[in-house]
């Protein structure tokens, strides 16, 4: 659309700046999800949202539940396959052996990525803000600080592995975020970021019916590999790898059952090039110190 946000709402935004740390400005989009149309960095295509910030306390609040983010039952038996590569991936990049590893992961609500860790050897630690699942966390046996991460104050060059998965969308300053896990991760440490990709043909084709856009839950800022990229740059970074996956062309409740029946196969047409082209709707990248 083109058009530069400047409304008397927006000394309300929760997000009134890029929060990859471009001084472009930010203009209006075609996507429009419950907060208005999503808002657009000029220089690097970050998509933030216009949820204000009473909207986004109650958003945040409402994740303060005992089973966190996910079901308790996923923090004991056997890791699930989306851990097990990610923990496997951490490893050879980081060149250590789970055993003589330290994980810290941010946002680790009732602590499920931790416990999958656990079992796998690694020495873990997590950070959550929130009250409730911290404390599902510590019942499970799980070494986990309440509290925002800059607060707690880890000494330097603590850990071999920092984790933040779906943490920096909520995030309104992530600069200050990340230049704290730099400070605390080891010289050859490997920190790893996964979050929504908003440059994805998911966006494409779903636009403000993305679930990632719809069922926020404190969503307010969207990355792509570009902005993320030079969000990272900024804090002292560099991209040591990065994957996408997975395409949707549609809810399941906007369309007939032949229609999304029809989709669904469309959809695993196009998850092996979304792959290779970086098109997924879901993205991980791996740092490193600069």
């Amino acid at each position: 659309m083109g058009d530069r946000s400047n409304s008397p709402l927006d000394d309300f935004r929760y997000v009134k700046a890029c929060p990859a740390g471009c001084a472009a400005v930010l203009e209006r989009t075609d996507i429009l999800v419950a907060e208005g149309p999503l808002l657009k960095c000029r220089e690097c295509g970050q998509l933030v949202s216009q949820m204000t910030e009473e909207a986004y306390a109650r958003s945040i609040a409402a994740l303060d539940v005992p089973e966190g983010t996910l079901p308790q039952s996923r923090l004991h038996g056997s890791p699930p396959r989306m851990h097990k590569k990610r923990l496997k991936k951490i490893s050879r990049l980081a060149g250590l052996a789970p055993q003589r590893s330290r994980l810290l992961d941010v946002g680790c609500s009732s602590g499920a990525f931790l416990a999958s860790a656990r079992s796998l050897g690694y020495v873990g630690t997590g950070v959550e803000p929130a009250a409730k699942p911290v404390k599902t966390a510590k019942e499970f046996g799980l070494d986990v600080r309440q509290g925002f991460l800059q607060d707690l104050r880890f000494p330097d060059e603590t850990f071999d592995a920092i984790t933040l998965f779906e943490v920096i969308e909520h995030v309104r300053e992530p600069m200050t975020l990340l230049r704290e896990c730099r400070r605390i991760l080891k010289r050859e440490g490997v920190m790893v970021i996964g979050t929504g990709n908003a440059d994805s043909w998911t966006v494409r084709f779903m636009k403000g019916n993305w679930d990632y856009f719809m069922n926020h839950g404190g969503h307010v800022s969207f990355y792509n590999l570009m902005s993320l990229s030079k969000l990272a740059g900024r804090a002292g970074f560099r991209v040591i790898r990065k994957e996408t996956r997975g395409c949707s062309l549609y809810r399941k409740d906007q369309v007939s059952e032949f229609r999304y029946a029809i989709s669904k196969i469309v959809r695993e047409l196009l998850s092996v090039p979304a792959k290779l082209f970086d098109k997924g709707h879901d993205m991980v990248v791996f740092l490193g110190k600069a």
